[in-house]
């Protein structure tokens, strides 16, 4: 196939490098052109991803949000109006539910097939090709954008028939993934001002009922006092402020998820918004008046 992916932070770089690896031809499209010369260096098409349109057979989208998605798509310059039609455009961005159908809609005016797709998995997985893929979209374009999931996708969720679907399951993740990060820094840095240094909760917590899949992927982190921004921050004001506008939209009352939206709005005015995620820790060890691994208490 020949595809094209827009986004190439730590997620999309790794699933275009993926497709790459499958033997797609890709073409990549970024605001940082430091990531599209990496792309070429590293097996991608070296003709720019615009030119490129009208023989495109898939498009992904991984960019940061529905006003990015909203541009790509179908801004000044869009590439939807520049595809073929038959094309298929699989867009792995947390949005609305709603601005997922919308969106499938107005590709299926164009005669453009649309996966509502979302992921997850980290940036490892995606550089692995073994990302969970929630999707809904019409048989058709499960159909047309296959081999391109099968690259990327280590397990692919089929949710129906409808664009929709997949980004409502993606809002249940990210309720409990960003709750899961604020319940790891909160229980971690509880530890420290009990004795018990980040090393000793990593032996024992993990083994026990306490755990979660975030606790033992970042709380390494915060032991390690490695920010390095595999999933930054400012993901999380982004992606929980989606949550709670679609519990509210369906009168939902979702108090946990608030309260750790409050804590990465925190980390992000304190400057840590580029930060690893796991770096919201900081925020509860400033309130604690104690040190992590190789950050000051004021830092």
């Amino acid at each position: 196939m020949k595809v094209g992916v827009f986004g190439l932070g730590s997620m999309g770089y790794g699933m275009a490098s993926s497709l790459v690896r499958a033997g797609h031809e890709v073409f990549g499209a970024d605001v940082n052109h430091e990531a599209v010369k990496r792309l070429h260096a590293n097996g991608g098409s070296t003709t720019e991803l615009g030119a490129a349109a009208r023989e495109l057979d898939a498009v992904v989208v991984v960019v940061l949000n529905s006003a990015q998605t909203e541009e790509v798509l179908f801004g000044k310059d869009g590439i939807v109006s520049k595809l073929s039609p038959g094309a298929v455009v699989t867009m792995c961005v947390t949005v609305a539910p709603e601005y997922a159908r919308k969106a499938a809609e107005r590709c299926s005016a164009l005669g453009i097939h649309f996966l509502d797709a979302p992921i997850s998995g980290g940036s490892v997985k995606a550089a692995n090709g073994k990302l969970s893929i929630m999707a809904s979209g019409t048989p058709e374009a499960f159909s047309r954008a296959r081999p391109a999931l099968d690259a990327m996708a280590e397990k692919v969720f089929e949710l129906g028939d409808a664009a929709g679907a997949g980004s409502a399951i993606k809002a249940v993740n990210q309720m409990l993934a960003g709750t899961h990060i604020a319940a790891m820094a909160e229980a971690i840095t509880f530890g420290i001002t009990q004795g018990i240094d980040p090393e000793t909760f990593l032996k024992v917590i993990p083994q026990c009922a306490g755990t979660s899949w975030m606790l033992e992927n970042r709380a390494p982190h915060v032991a390690a006092g490695d920010y390095t921004p595999h999933s930054a921050i400012d993901i999380w004001p982004k992606d929980l402020g989606i949550v709670l506008d679609v519990a509210r939209a369906s009168k939902f009352s979702a108090p946990l998820t608030a309260a750790a939206l409050q804590q990465f709005v925190a980390a992000s005015g304190m400057g840590l918004g580029r930060e690893d995620d796991a770096a919201v820790a900081k925020i509860y060890a400033r309130n604690a008046g104690i040190e992590l691994p190789g950050v000051k208490s004021g830092s």
